[in-house]
């Protein structure tokens, strides 16, 4: 019987694809970023993996 891992993301390519600064890349991110942050919610500008 062989041990199973979980899916091993990359964190660079995590934060290339869904950080914050793709997200700014974009109109749409821009507004679901200020979106969040009507609403209250802190969102993080920089993760410390």
């Amino acid at each position: 019987m062989s041990t199973h891992y979980p899916k091993r993301r990359s964190r660079i390519k995590r934060s290339r694809m869904w950080g914050f600064r793709a997200r700014m890349k974009t109109k749409q991110g821009r507004k679901m970023i200020n979106r969040k942050r009507r609403v209250g919610r802190s969102v993080n500008v920089r993760h410390n993996f």
